[in-house]
């Protein structure tokens, strides 16, 4: 199926706006056509992911200069994912100069394109956060999922290219989960446990996402039997499910914006306390010599740096200990005073990154954290051993 293009698409898809803008209409014209869409739709926001150089190399960072050579300019707002380091502070947390220098070289280009340069996987805590229906291009898998199923708006879980085109453009094609068909439950989930914890909430998206993954064509779960839950339970869920079952949307009744359209669906799925606790147990290793701590995957809030200052009042920390955290959050820290107590203590900010992106495969042997996310990349992609624990837990382990 061809799509309609309105006379402004066209006109990008001619060559009329810059050769980027054609670029980026050509990549969203075919991903449209592979997935059926009938038309384009405006979007609003934008989050581009595949900005750390670890991931890109030289041959995304060639994309990105391309595209910025060609004259490519965002047309809407847009965020970035985290970066490989910290922009300001770097040297502190132990990065190569030659890794610096090119993730340098990686920012410098999005910032040419007028891509604000902020870089973060939660942009819908400094200002990047659409309303209820809004269509908009995100392609970090958390903030996708946090998008659809907490704010309400409408998104794909995009690629990187894809994501920058339609900065490029202000348009994305008309499929998936910005459709009212594609939204609907297929699947209830009954929860039958206890949830008091961020853990707990990311040791149920990753019961649930497990689940989900073995079907196919992933359902939209219905969950049931969650009385309460923070926007922190809610950041840490979205960031488990999204990566354990691909989910980029969950409904929640109570709690989540489109829940009260649907019925449950008849399917369901029982998940009690035992399979949350067993979870939790089989997440962690054998007991090792702890050598690194993070909290904030995805990045924290202002609410739990100040948890986190409360906890460090007077003590000292024994390990190296990451707090990751978008820029904007980490200034807001600096003012409340949360950070002086912080770095009193011996603990390491690190915004604009996380430990999932940034280069430290080979540095530390054993995770101590909070994120069933951080979890899952910090075994896969650097061998770590994991802890996974409470929140206020993985503070007091920093001290020990």
């Amino acid at each position: 199926m061809k799509m309609e293009l309105e006379p402004l698409q066209q006109s990008m898809l001619d060559g009329e706006h810059g050769k980027a803008t054609q670029k980026a209409m050509q990549i969203l014209n075919t991903l449209g056509t592979i997935y059926g869409a009938e038309e384009m739709i405006p979007v609003t926001s934008v989050q581009v992911a595949g900005v750390s150089y670890a991931n890109l190399g030289e041959a995304g960072l060639q994309f990105l200069s391309e595209m910025a050579d060609g004259g490519g300019r965002a047309r809407v707002l847009t965020t970035l994912n985290p970066a490989g380091m910290d922009m300001e502070n770097w040297q502190a947390l132990g990065i190569p100069q030659d890794f610096a220098r090119n993730q340098e070289r990686v920012l410098e280009a999005f910032g040419r394109m007028q891509v604000i340069t902020t870089c973060s996987c939660t942009p819908y805590l400094f200002g990047n956060t659409p309303h209820f229906g809004e269509h908009i291009a995100w392609a970090e898998s958390s903030a996708v999922c946090y998008a659809n199923a907490v704010l309400g708006a409408r998104t794909n879980r995009e690629g990187g290219p894809s994501a920058l085109a339609a900065s490029l453009t202000g348009f994305t094609p008309a499929y998936g989960m910005h459709l009212e068909e594609n939204r609907r439950p297929t699947l209830t989930i009954e929860v039958e446990a206890e949830m008091p914890e961020n853990h707990h909430f990311g040791a149920l998206g990753k019961c649930i996402g497990e689940k989900l993954e073995g079907r196919g064509k992933r359902p939209v779960p219905y969950i049931t039997g969650i009385r309460s839950a923070s926007m922190e339970n809610l950041k840490s869920f979205c960031a488990s499910i999204a990566t354990y079952g691909g989910t980029a949307l969950f409904h929640i009744p109570g709690i989540t914006p489109e829940a009260e359209r649907y019925a449950p669906p008849d399917e369901r799925i029982t998940i009690g306390q035992a399979e949350i606790d067993t979870t939790i147990q089989n997440i962690n290793d054998p007991a090792e010599e702890v050598d690194f701590v993070s909290l904030g995957c995805p990045h924290l809030s202002i609410r739990e740096i100040a948890r986190i200052a409360e906890l460090l009042e007077g003590k000292k920390v024994t390990k190296e200990f990451w707090i990751t955290t978008a820029r904007p959050t980490k200034q807001i820290a600096d003012r409340a005073g949360y950070t002086q107590v912080i770095e009193e203590a011996g603990a390491k900010f690190a915004a604009d990154t996380c430990c999932v992106v940034a280069p430290i495969k080979g540095r530390f042997k054993t995770l101590v954290t909070d994120s069933a996310k951080a979890c899952y990349y910090g075994c896969a992609k650097n061998d770590f051993k994991i802890i996974f624990k409470a929140f206020d837990e993985v503070v007091l382990e920093a001290t020990k």
